[in-house]
């Protein structure tokens, strides 16, 4: 494909990416409105995030090896039209129950796109040549996740439109995409004609995963950490996944192969991807919670207090991409993207309801740049060392784990918050002279129902329990860091295939 040809095709897919990335954060700001109005709990807060990454962790391995046997166009098109019947139900939800299973359901298509969009572009360019077009692929995801939060609390604050328009918003975007990659993508189909797809080892994968996450939830809380309940959902999570590696080492087309992920470079980028995953979506998602349940700003006030991080995303995105296409290396600025990253987290783990907001910004904008430099190149280390015919799996499968990540690095760390700010709520009752139950029947997040003693108490706690949680996050990304410091340097090739698989 000409130049040309590659920016015209490239347009429909970023559109595509675009609409799954806006899809997250332009709810992350209007979240605790949206979970406030359906008198939903911190639990289910962290659910709504969780039930998304969740399917589109499941879905995407499935997606990556339907790729290796029909249109690629085809899928593509099939994940928005998902993703878009999602987001038309979450909007009409009358709960929190109900918007959780809807966004289960938009996760199917979130996990297609995250997936077929990587594939697609491999399929068209080089990985020597793919670091300039990775960068265009940064900056849209820059853009998404600064305009969606931006967006997102507009939508909320207008009281002619409402937080459903979160989720109806993105319907045309989904559309436009559509449309556009009718008319510019053209690929033809490799059929491999071996090829089966594993959904029993989704499925064992995706439960084992579940029953953990649903433990991490509700342990110390409804149930003991050391209780019948946490045997039977812990024992049960290991032997799922037990057998799901099993499995995958005789399935003759295994969702997630293992003879790549035990290969030096992928086994490490997969690593480091599902740290950097669960601390970025982790760390992030919490933010807007933070700045307005716990500083009291608005829906729109929250999402202009997270440019530094999106800011730091997309020029360190754009730039280090530039970098490695003209060097033709990539283990350096990973390197530096983990430490910068872990850096960032370090000063946002310092924080509580009094930090001046400098500090603040500061460390969203160094855990912006550090997201940056190393999340889409990581993806690439993994290309770089696999054939064309196994590029659908490879990129899927370091999708499906920095997902993962994600996906337990919301749950964890939502959990961790709510005992911390359940905990500080009700040290903060019990020296006001306020009865444990000050809220009534009303929940936490929604503040505006709240008596102005019992305000106060909830944004304090909130303020003084996020620090903690990004200590965790900076935590998990020093694993990152070794792994990245692991890697084995390699020249990136010039050519689409190579005639034998790296080794």
């Amino acid at each position: 494909m000409t130049r040309r040809e590659v920016l015209r095709a490239l347009s429909g897919l970023l559109l595509a990416l675009f609409v799954a990335m806006i899809s997250s954060t332009i709810v992350s700001t209007a979240l605790p409105q949206i979970i406030g109005s359906l008198n939903g709990s911190q639990t289910q807060y962290t659910w709504v995030v969780t039930a998304t990454l969740l399917t589109a962790t499941a879905s995407t391995p499935i997606w990556g090896k339907l790729a290796d046997l029909y249109n690629k166009k085809t899928l593509v098109q099939i994940a928005i039209v998902i993703f878009l019947l999602g987001s038309v139900i979450s909007g009409f939800a009358q709960d929190a129950g109900q918007l959780i299973a809807a966004r289960a359901f938009q996760g199917l298509g979130v996990g297609g796109l995250q997936a077929l969009v990587q594939v697609v572009i491999a399929a068209m360019i080089p990985p020597r040549e793919r670091g300039r077009y990775n960068g265009l692929l940064g900056g849209v995801m820059a853009v998404a996740t600064v305009s969606g939060p931006l967006l997102g609390g507009v939508i909320a604050d207008t009281d002619w439109l409402g937080w459903r328009w979160c989720f109806f918003v993105g319907v045309p975007v989904a559309l436009a995409a559509l449309v556009v990659l009718e008319r510019t993508l053209h690929l033809p189909t490799v059929r491999r004609d071996e090829v089966r797809i594993d959904y029993l080892g989704a499925g064992l994968i995706a439960a084992g995963v579940s029953i953990l996450l649903i433990w991490i939830s509700f342990v110390d809380g409804s149930f003991a950490w050391v209780s019948w309940q946490s045997g039977v959902l812990v024992g049960a999570s290991v032997v799922l996944l037990g057998v799901a590696v099993w499995w995958e080492s005789r399935a003759a087309e295994p969702v997630v192969p293992l003879d790549i992920v035990r290969q030096r470079t992928p086994a490490l980028a997969i690593l480091a991807s599902l740290a950097v995953g669960m601390a970025m979506f982790g760390g992030a998602v919490f933010l807007g919670q933070y700045f307005q349940i716990g500083r009291g700003y608005s829906a729109t006030e929250a999402g202009l207090l997270t440019i530094p991080m999106m800011a730091g995303v997309l020029v360190s995105s754009t730039v280090v991409g530039l970098l490695i296409t003209k060097t033709g290396r990539m283990k350096p600025y990973i390197l530096a993207g983990t430490i910068v990253l872990v850096a960032g987290f370090g000063v946002l783990a310092t924080i509580d309801h009094q930090t001046s907001m400098l500090v603040v910004s500061a460390g969203m904008l160094l855990v912006g740049v550090g997201v940056g430099m190393s999340m889409q190149n990581l993806v690439l280390a993994v290309q770089n060392t696999v054939s064309l015919r196994d590029m659908g799996a490879a990129s899927a499968s370091i999708t499906f784990f920095r997902s993962l990540g994600g996906t337990m690095g919301v749950s964890v760390l939502g959990a961790v918050l709510a005992r911390q700010v359940d905990g500080n709520i009700s040290e903060g009752l019990a020296a006001a002279g306020l009865p444990a139950t000050g809220s009534g029947d009303t929940s936490a997040l929604n503040l505006a129902a709240l008596p102005e003693p019992v305000r106060e108490i909830v944004q304090g706690a909130y303020g003084d329990a996020t620090g903690f949680i990004f200590l965790i996050s900076a935590a998990i990304a020093v694993v990152g860091v070794l792994a990245a410091a692991a890697l084995k340097p390699a020249p990136l090739r010039t050519s689409i295939d190579i005639e034998d698989p790296a080794k």
